[in-house]
């Protein structure tokens, strides 16, 4: 296989990895918990690797389910993956609101990235944006996790009068200001930097600004890769949501 085009090569790992993981929910239908989560973190792993070192064969890769290697800190080109996010919905069929992060770091700067939500047959990808659709009227939607909602964000959609929307994975989040299910994803509860380099993204391929909490730019390929708070929000309520984060610093 050949692949000129990095958006073209994220977006095959994700849409591989997805098509394996949906395979790997089907044919081991007698696993659940523990060891589907970990079958697919495993195979999903490996199969990025393996096309990466195909597809990119000189470019160092951060992944969650792989050891550290410095050899990243010194390089031009990194890419960062999460081979499933959202190990516990994908745990427990039928749900969809899992997902695959793919994104290439080049000399300080996100340039590539996909988020495959394999379940419902999409793959977000930064260069093919598509309009955010019309905002409904009515309170803000945050995203926020349907399992273990922080304090933090109720307290924020308090602050706002938001809806919270519960839904599962990261990517999943992040991906649902895309599509217009939210208006803003805010997470403060910790995160590594493959849980938010492909949607971050593919969010600043939607003309999105997403910052740290307190404003600040998102960086990565750092030595370490905590990275535990993110902000994605549409354009008409990006300053309501930074005033009500100001209020509640």
């Amino acid at each position: 296989m050949t692949l000129p085009d990095d958006h073209a090569v994220a977006a095959e790992v994700a849409e591989q990895a997805g098509a394996l993981l949906l395979a790997l929910r089907e044919e081991h239908a007698d696993l659940e918990g523990q060891e589907l989560k970990d079958l697919g973190d495993r195979r999903s792993h490996e199969l990025m690797m393996r096309l990466l070192g195909e597809l990119r064969p000189d470019d160092a890769v951060l992944s969650e389910e792989g050891a550290d290697d410095p050899v990243r800190l010194s390089a031009s080109r990194v890419w960062i993956v999460d081979p499933l996010d959202g190990t516990r919905e994908f745990s427990e069929r039928p749900r969809d609101d899992w997902a695959v992060h793919v994104a290439l770091w080049q000399d300080g700067d996100l340039v590539a990235g996909a988020v495959g939500i394999p379940a419902r047959g999409v793959v977000h990808r930064m260069d093919r944006p598509s309009p955010l659709p019309a905002r409904p009227d009515g309170p803000v939607r945050l995203a926020v996790s349907r399992s273990r909602p922080p304090a933090f964000v109720v307290s924020l959609a308090e602050s706002l009068g938001a809806e919270l929307v519960a839904m599962g994975s990261a990517g999943v989040k992040a991906m649902a200001v895309v599509d217009g299910t939210v208006d803003a994803y805010v997470h403060a509860g910790g995160q590594y930097e493959w849980d938010s380099a492909a949607p971050v993204a593919v969010a600043l391929g939607h003309d999105l600004a997403p910052t740290r909490l307190d404003g600040s730019p998102l960086e990565y390929n750092r030595e370490n890769p905590w990275l535990p708070d993110l902000v994605v929000a549409r354009p008409e309520v990006l300053a309501e949501v930074r005033e009500a984060l100001d209020r509640l610093a």
